[in-house]
């Protein structure tokens, strides 16, 4: 059973919120004061637990990569021990992911738009999760049996995030089943 908003500290409030509204709206667009009168939080709860608007956008961002890459690992998990189907269940929950009404693209790469700069925080906390990704690629790669499963991996993260970015423009969960006949196409010369 999960908590309703009632039963949710303020902080939780708060981070569901801000996560909720960073995630539809954007970061620099959505404000401080639009979150606070969202989640029916005091100012000074949201500076009790983050010192800057930067800080909460961080930490939502951390939140959303456990969960995604919780996601992921999960499916991959059930997807058995054969090193292709878990290899393709990555593909299964990208389409069960963009034909879900709570798809809105990706955060990571509006974050990594938003903030540009490679040394800003908020860019590198981006990067972190697109780089946890391309490990759990390059494990699975390696599992097939690929040559450079890094190297794999770096195409299948980029191919990932095409279609994640197209299936957004659509508003169709259609590029899935383009990026995992790619992907096939990939595996078979990495292995090759």
């Amino acid at each position: 059973m999960s908590a309703t908003p009632a039963t949710l500290s303020k902080r939780d409030q708060l981070m569901t919120t801000a996560c909720r509204l960073f995630y539809r709206d954007g970061y620099r667009v959505v404000g401080i004061d639009t979150i606070l009168a969202e989640a029916g939080v005091a100012k000074m709860t949201l500076y009790n637990h983050f010192p800057s608007k930067d800080d909460l956008i961080i930490a939502a961002l951390e939140k959303r990569d456990r969960e995604l890459r919780a996601s992921m690992v999960a499916t991959v998990e059930a997807a058995g021990r054969s090193p292709l189907k878990r290899f393709l269940a990555m593909f299964d929950w990208l389409e069960a992911w963009f034909a879900s009404d709570e798809f809105k693209g990706c955060a990571f790469i509006r974050a990594l738009s938003e903030y540009p700069e490679p040394e800003h925080p908020i860019h590198q906390t981006a990067w972190r999760h697109k780089l946890a990704v391309i490990d759990m690629l390059t494990e699975l790669a390696k599992a097939n049996g690929a040559k450079d499963p890094a190297a794999l991996a770096n195409t299948l993260s980029m191919l990932i995030d095409g279609a994640i970015v197209a299936a957004h423009a659509t508003d169709s969960p259609a590029p899935c089943a383009a990026a995992r006949t790619t992907a096939l196409s990939l595996l078979k010369l990495a292995t090759a």
